[in-house]
């Protein structure tokens, strides 16, 4: 007899970049430690894109078509100084970082910051201390270039993953750089028995047909999508991902108030109460139903379900746009760096 499926918890929280990134860092943790004392606790939560480091929206930098500013630049140093550094090279040393085989990580604990400034090691600690498995998205600063990122934290091995943005859009160019496309490889963990296939697609990387495809390509069962998008559209695009994937879509967005920007971004600390950023965070079946959410002008807000994967299974009697449903001997998609074939 087949036994009970086990109902995983899943969450997403929609808090905003706080004055300094160790204000971040502090309420990051103190939301995994709030949460892993409710019932039910999330046995995974998703936090949004730029979460550690900041979302700068609104910005210019002082910039337009061949001209910059002393005041720009000015601002891009302090964006640049709140970004974390994980330790990692320019070009992204891939397993080599994570499995900590770089120069000066094999001896984090005898010279500690030797390389990088220990965000990595502290969210490895909250996940390890409050048992929830930890997605978040950061800006992460390489040499002197700038990446919009998301990290991948297990309760018990510490960071499995992290892959950085391939296409920043629009401004975004200016500011962060282009991530590699082997960083799009999917992770793999296990929660209460039950095998999970992860992978983040950031912002308006998911209106990227082929990179979606190369997530499904890995049968991810678990589609996550930090971003900065508040528009009602939105949660329309998540409910085709899911659909298409046939995965569980998770995305977090940062919900916050011009007053609560940092005073750098504007010149002056502004009073206004108006959003700035509305949120919009939701959580979304296989089938394409809205589960939780979206939640909108709720500053502190976190939406937590009880999911089934076997729904992930159910979904594809119909429909695998990798798999059978595909016509994989017709239609091929490679990417450069990238083993899209599921990971064991």
């Amino acid at each position: 007899m087949a036994s009970t499926p086990q109902t995983i918890y899943l969450a997403v929280c929609q808090k905003h970049t706080l004055r300094t990134t160790e204000e971040t860092l502090e309420a990051l943790s103190q939301q995994c430690r709030k949460a892993a004392k409710e019932e039910p606790s999330p046995d995974l939560i998703l936090f949004p894109e730029a979460y550690l480091g900041g979302y700068p929206r609104g910005t210019t930098f002082g910039t337009a078509v061949g001209g910059r500013t002393a005041e720009g630049r000015e601002q891009f140093l302090r964006y640049f100084k709140d970004a974390v550094d994980l330790g990692d090279t320019p070009e992204g040393a891939g397993e080599k970082w994570v499995m900590r085989e770089l120069e000066g990580q094999e001896e984090i604990g005898v010279k500690k910051g030797r390389r990088g400034d220990g965000t990595r090691e502290q969210l490895e600690q909250v996940a390890r201390e409050t048992g929830i498995f930890i997605v978040t998205g950061l800006v992460e600063r390489a040499g002197g270039t700038l990446y919009c990122s998301v990290v991948y934290v297990c309760p018990t091995l510490g960071v499995i993953g992290k892959r950085r943005k391939v296409m920043p859009t629009g401004s975004e160019r200016l500011i962060w750089g282009q991530g590699q496309p082997s960083s799009l490889r999917a992770v793999t963990t296990s929660i209460k028995g039950v095998r999970i296939t992860l992978a983040a697609a950031i912002c308006w990387e998911n209106y990227m047909p082929l990179l979606r495809h190369s997530l499904y390509s890995q049968n991810v069962n678990l589609y996550l999508a930090p971003t900065a998008d508040a528009r009602d559209t939105w949660t329309a695009l998540m409910r085709t991902v899911a659909c298409e994937g046939r995965c569980f879509v998770l995305s977090a967005n940062q919900c916050f108030k011009k007053k609560n920007q940092p005073a750098w971004i504007y010149g002056e600390k502004s009073e206004s109460d108006e959003f700035v950023s509305s949120g919009g965070s939701c959580i979304v079946s296989p089938l394409g139903e809205v589960l939780g959410g979206p939640s909108w002008e709720d500053e502190d807000g976190m939406l937590t379900v009880g999911v089934n994967f076997d729904d992930c299974l159910r979904g594809r009697l119909d429909l695998d746009v990798a798999g059978s449903y595909s016509r994989n001997d017709a239609f091929k998609l490679t990417v450069t760096g990238l083993d899209i074939s599921p990971p064991i």
